[in-house]
């Protein structure tokens, strides 16, 4: 059965027939804010966001696809990572824009699924390319002569699958324990998007089952490869410290400085949502947070590698000189 449902029948029941129980059709998400006024503006705040942030990335795809130059490791995971920024701030970002025309709160229980489906491959794929991208500066710095015949396409090729499949069956088993559900605690999600945490915070199974899922698999994706991303650094840092020239540790850090500036920027915000959604028990506050990660990071991910990066640069110099 299939069909919204008030807020006095949404408590968990206890020793109820399974047959018994209805499933909420549609969720309400939390508005960034209630001011009529700063609602058009809030549209096209987000909305030029959503443009910037897809332009910018389709740029940077373009550019190292149109210059032989960039077909490197590097680059090629890049460009991936470009696809999955564009993907996560399409999943939430645009459908928080619809709602803020429409002047509707509402996501279907089928749409909120995919959202959150699809929201967790592109955030778990931006996280395990950010993986993939230190091990190549890693094997860049740390063993620069066996870079080609390690970093080679075949590798390179299999990272990226190995990294999506990894983020499918993530967002997969998400999905398969709030299909478990057929009731909900509340139909308000305290956010502008369906967050995985939230949703199963909601749910009427298991508490126990979920809070472990939650923590296990935020060990496997969250702390594993930040684990990762540490180690890869530690290592780079103690090849360039050996470099006897400042000259030469300037160049060799010069390569990866843009890597490890998104990657703060993509932890950063990440455990400052965290933490503001444990420290804060405002939804609102909570959703503005979220809006640094969902939004600001993709956005500013291309600034980031054309700004410091001369290669990127002169590529899409000579992209904009073929359209104009």
């Amino acid at each position: 059965i299939a069909h919204s449902i008030s807020k006095d029948h949404l408590m968990c029941p206890i020793n109820i027939d399974p047959q018994n129980l209805t499933r909420v059709s549609e969720f309400q998400l939390v508005n960034l804010s209630e001011d009529l006024d700063l609602q058009p503006i809030l549209f096209g705040l987000f909305l030029s966001m959503y443009l910037v942030t897809v332009l910018g990335n389709l740029l940077i795809i373009l550019a190292v696809s149109s210059d032989s130059h960039l077909h490197t490791p590097m680059y090629f995971f890049l460009c991936n990572l470009s696809w999955a920024d564009i993907g996560l701030t399409s999943t939430t970002v645009s459908k928080m824009i619809v709602n803020i025309q429409t002047h509707s709160r509402a996501i279907s229980y089928v749409g909120c699924l995919t959202q959150m489906s699809f929201f967790l491959i592109f955030a778990c794929m931006d996280d395990m390319l950010l993986t993939v991208m230190a091990y190549d500066r890693f094997v860049a710095i740390c063993h620069p002569l066996h870079y080609p015949i390690i970093m080679n396409p075949r590798l390179c090729g299999f990272l990226v699958l190995g990294s999506f499949f990894i983020s499918l069956f993530e967002s997969q088993l998400h999905n398969l324990i709030a299909l478990q559900s057929t009731t909900f605690k509340d139909v308000e999600i305290s956010n502008f998007f369906c967050d995985p945490s939230q949703v199963l915070s909601l749910s009427c199974w298991d508490s126990f089952t979920n809070n472990l899922v939650m923590y296990l698999v935020g060990a496997i994706y969250g702390f594993f490869p930040l684990l990762g991303i540490l180690f890869s650094y530690y290592k780079i840092v103690s090849s360039i410290l050996k470099i006897p020239s400042s000259g030469g540790k300037y160049k060799a850090f010069s390569t990866c400085g843009s890597h490890l500036a998104v990657v703060c920027l993509f932890y950063g915000t990440a455990i400052g949502v965290y933490l503001g959604s444990v420290l804060s028990h405002s939804s609102r506050k909570g959703a503005v947070a979220s809006v640094m990660y969902t939004a600001v990071t993709p956005m500013l991910n291309p600034f980031i590698y054309s700004l410091r990066n001369r290669d990127i640069k002169s590529a899409l110099k000579k992209l904009l000189s073929r359209i104009v």
